[in-house]
């Protein structure tokens, strides 16, 4: 029996304006499957910082902005390509000497392989 692949997405993790501080927050849980593509958005009314460690600061987003990364560049078996390992959590902070935000949230979404 021939077995296929398909491009699953994980569900949306997302952390609201009001848990967003001075330190580290996780963005929901961490991730289920491996990631292959990562969609980060931004949507609140300030620039953030994030983490995947919760320690370092690893890259901003602007205000009402969006980062998608293609890690697996087209190679969606489990066995090949780059992937973000399963546990993995996304941590957002205000920017130093920064404002609060005070609205919006911050989504995290990613899409995963499955082989039938």
């Amino acid at each position: 029996m021939s077995r296929t692949t398909k491009l699953q997405f994980d569900v949306q993790r997302t952390l609201g304006f009001a848990g967003i501080g001075a330190n580290y927050a996780a963005v929901g849980t961490g991730l289920t499957y491996p990631a292959s593509q990562l969609f980060i958005q931004n949507l609140t009314n300030v620039s953030l910082q994030f983490s995947f460690d919760g320690i370092n600061d690893h890259f901003p987003l602007a205000s009402n902005a969006f980062f998608v990364l293609d890690i697996t560049t087209n190679k969606f078996i489990r066995s090949e390509g780059l992937f973000l390992p399963v546990g993995t959590t996304l941590y957002v902070k205000e920017i130093a000497g920064g404002a609060a935000p005070a609205s919006g949230s911050v989504y995290f979404s990613y899409t995963y392989a499955l082989t039938q």
